[in-house]
C-alpha cells in the first residue's frame, strides 16, 4: 500500500480494533463512567461553554478540564448521534488517531519498521507478564499491574483503552502522540522546510501544546517544559550550523505565547483548585515493583547503552548513593540518561528517550501536592507523570529497536529490492496479524463485569438490571430537550456507586451528584455537605419543601427504588404532578 491508503488502513484498523472492544464491553456503569457520560451528555444537550456541570446545579465545568469531552460532544452534536453511543465511539477515535501520529513518528525517523513506535499503544509492563505467568484472571491481572507500585497508580495506554473510562487523561493521548511528532519533525527537518511550512509548524505546535491544559492539565506540566528543551536544541542545532539563518529562534520564542493567545478565554475561565506545592518523595518506590513497571524501557535503554557502559565502567558509580538512600529506582534511570547525553549526537531518539526517563527519575524524588491525603499523596503525580513518560520512553525505545533491525536486515540483505515473492509474504503476513488482532477482543473473558454487551449503546444493561430506570431515564432523555434549564432531583448516595444515574444518563443538572469528587474539583470551602442534607430534607421534610425547591430550581423530581433506600419519602403530593410513572419510578415535575 502507498501514499494516503497506509494512513486510511492503519486509521481504520486501528478503529475497528477499539470498537469492538467496546461493542463487546459498552455499558456505562462503574469507574468513572458515570462522571465522563455526564459531562458528555451536558454538553450535547447544551454545547455552551462552559458547559453546565451535571453534578452540582448552578455550577460549570469550568473546575475542570473539560475541552476533550467537548470536543467529542460537538462531534454528537454534529453527527446527531446520542451520547450513550457517541460515548463509546470516543476510546475508538482517540485509539486511531494516537495510532496514526505515533506511525507519523516512524515514518519521520525510521527507514524500516516503521510501524514501532504503534505497539507503544499494545505494550504491557512486565507486572501484567508476571501475574499471567502466575495464572490470574485477565480482570485481576489488569487491575494489578497497574497498582505495583504501593498507593499508586501505574497505568499503561492499553489497559487504559480496555478499562475503557474515556477520561481526560486517555482523551489526551492523541494530542500527546500529535505534539511529539511535530516536536520531532520541526527538529530533523525545519533546515529543509520551506518557509510556510515553519509557520504552519509554529501554528501546529502551539495549537496542540495550547490544547493540553484544557484537556488533561497535568500533561502541560510536562510538555511545556519538553517543547522548550527540543526547541532550545534545534535553535543550538541552526545557529552552529549556519547562525540561525532559518529562524529555529522562533520555535522557543513563539510556540509558548502563541499557545497561550489562541485559548486565552478558556485559561481565563477555569477555576479549579489546582496544586498546593511540591513535595519530597519519602516512600521511593522498591526496586521489584520499580523494575515491573518500567523493566521493558530499562531493558531497552540499557541494551542501548551497553556500549557506552563498557567504554566508560566508572559511570556505574552513579547508582550507589542511590541504592545506599534507598532511591535505587531513580539511580537506574539517571545512568543512561548520562549516557545518551555523554555522547552528544541529539539524535531525536535519544531526546525522547532522556525527557521518558527523566520524567520517571521526577516521579520518584519529589511529587505534586492535591488533596489525596497523606497515605496516596504521590497517587496522582506517578499515574499522570508516568503516562506521559510511556509515550516518550516508548517512541524513543521503539525508534532504537526499529534502527537495530534496520541495521541487521540491512547486513543480511544488503540493498536487496523487494521481490514479489516476499511482497506476497508480506501481505500474508499482515493479513494473519490482523485475524489475530480482530480475534482478541473476541477471545477475552468478559471486561465489562457482568453488565453485558454485543452494543454500542452504553445504557442499554440498565434494561435488563434496572428496567424501571431504563424506561423513566430513556423517557427524560427523550422528552426534557425543549424543556428551559431543567434540574433534576435524585438521591445522593456517594461515589462510585449506582446513585447519581440520572443526571448521569442524561446531563441534565441534579442537586449534588457525587459528592466526593464535587469536593475535589471545587475544594472544602463549597457547599458540597449542605447539599447534600438539602437534598435529604427536600425528600424527607414537606416544610422545607418550597424553600429548597425554589433555592435549587429544581423542575422534577426522580423517586425511585434507590430514593427509597436512600431515604425516609415523604414528599407533599398536593404540590406535585406525575410527569412520568411506571411500576418502579415515578417522576414529578414540580
Amino acid at each position: 500500500m502507498n501514499g494516503w491508503r497506509q494512513w486510511d488502513f492503519l486509521f481504520l484498523v486501528l478503529f475497528i480494533f477499539m470498537l469492538e472492544v467496546r461493542f463487546l464491553n459498552p455499558s456505562i456503569s462503574y469507574a468513572e463512567k458515570f462522571m465522563d457520560h455526564a459531562f458528555l451528555a451536558s454538553i450535547i444537550n447544551n454545547p455552551v461553554v462552559p458547559p453546565a456541570d451535571p453534578w452540582y446545579f448552578g455550577g460549570d465545568l469550568n473546575m475542570y478540564y473539560y475541552m476533550g469531552h467537548w470536543m467529542m460532544g460537538v462531534l454528537g452534536v454534529i453527527t446527531g448521534i446520542k451520547s450513550t453511543i457517541a460515548f463509546n465511539l470516543i476510546l475508538p477515535t482517540v485509539f486511531a488517531n494516537t495510532g496514526i501520529a505515533l506511525y507519523a513518528t516512524g515514518k519521520l525517523l525510521l527507514k524500516r519498521c516503521q510501524w514501532l513506535p504503534v505497539i507503544t499503544l499494545f505494550l504491557v509492563n512486565p507486572a501484567f507478564i508476571w501475574y499471567a505467568l502466575n495464572l490470574k484472571g485477565l480482570n485481576a491481572v489488569m487491575w494489578d499491574s497497574t497498582r505495583t507500585i504501593e498507593n499508586a497508580i501505574t497505568e499503561y495506554p492499553l489497559f487504559s483503552m480496555l478499562w475503557g473510562d474515556p477520561h481526560a487523561h486517555v482523551i489526551s493521548f492523541f494530542n500527546q502522540a500529535l505534539l511529539i511528532f511535530i516536536l520531532v519533525y520541526a527538529y530533523v527537518k525545519w533546515d529543509v522546510t520551506s518557509e510556510s511550512w515553519r509557520r504552519i509548524l509554529l501554528l501546529a505546535g502551539a495549537l496542540s501544546l495550547g490544547t493540553m491544559p484544557l484537556i488533561n492539565t497535568w500533561d502541560v506540566l510536562l510538555y511545556a517544559p519538553a517543547t522548550l528543551v527540543f526547541a532550545g536544541l534545534l535553535w543550538y542545532k541552526s545557529w552552529n550550523k549556519d547562525h540561525d539563518s532559518s529562524g529555529a529562534w522562533r520555535v522557543f520564542v513563539l510556540i509558548p505565547p502563541i499557545s497561550v493567545l489562541i485559548y486565552l478565554p478558556y485559561y481565563l475561565m477555569l477555576n479549579s483548585s489546582g496544586i498546593d506545592g511540591i513535595g519530597f518523595v519519602h516512600t521511593p518506590t522498591e526496586l521489584v515493583a520499580f523494575l515491573l513497571v518500567y523493566g521493558i524501557f530499562l531493558f531497552i535503554f540499557y541494551a542501548e547503552c551497553l556500549k557506552d557502559l563498557k567504554k566508560r565502567p566508572y559511570l556505574l558509580l552513579i547508582l550507589v548513593p542511590f541504592i545506599l538512600t534507598g532511591y535505587a529506582g531513580a539511580g537506574l534511570v539517571l545512568l543512561p540518561v548520562v549516557c545518551l547525553l555523554l555522547r552528544r549526537t541529539l539524535l531525536p531518539e535519544e531526546i525522547l528517550s532522556i525527557t521518558g526517563l527523566l520524567i520517571i527519575m521526577l516521579t520518584e524524588t519529589i511529587y505534586l501536592i492535591d488533596n489525596m491525603g497523606d497515605v496516596y499523596y504521590r497517587m496522582n503525580t506517578v499515574f499522570k507523570f508516568s503516562l506521559v513518560a510511556w509515550f516518550f520512553m516508548g517512541t524513543g525505545a521503539a525508534v532504537f529497536a526499529g534502527r537495530w533491525l534496520s541495521k541487521r536486515a540491512g547486513e543480511k540483505h544488503p540493498d536487496e529490492p523487494k521481490s514479489l515473492e516476499m511482497k506476497r509474504k508480506r501481505s500474508a503476513i499482515l493479513l494473519i496479524a490482523l485475524v489475530i488482532a480482530f480475534s482478541i477482543p473476541l477471545m477475552l473473558p468478559d471486561l465489562n463485569l457482568g453488565y453485558g454487551g454485543k452494543t454500542l449503546d452504553g445504557m442499554a444493561w440498565l434494561e435488563k438490571i434496572h428496567p424501571y430506570d431504563y424506561d423513566a431515564i430513556s423517557y427524560l432523555r427523550a422528552n426534557t430537550a425543549e424543556l428551559d434549564s431543567p434540574v433534576i432531583l435524585e438521591a445522593e448516595g456517594g461515589d462510585y456507586q449506582y446513585y447519581s444515574r440520572v443526571s448521569s444518563m442524561t446531563g441534565i443538572p441534579a442537586v449534588i451528584g457525587q459528592p466526593f469528587h464535587e469536593q475535589m474539583w471545587r475544594g472544602y470551602e463549597s457547599d458540597v455537605g449542605y447539599r447534600m442534607q438539602d437534598v435529604r430534607l427536600i425528600y424527607e421534610s414537606p416544610d422545607d419543601f418550597d424553600r429548597l425547591t425554589d433555592k435549587y430550581n429544581i423542575t422534577h423530581i426522580y423517586l425511585g427504588e434507590f430514593e427509597y433506600k436512600r431515604y425516609d419519602v415523604s414528599l407533599p403530593a398536593e404540590k406535585l404532578e406525575v410527569y412520568y410513572e411506571n411500576d418502579g419510578v415515578t417522576i414529578y415535575s414540580v
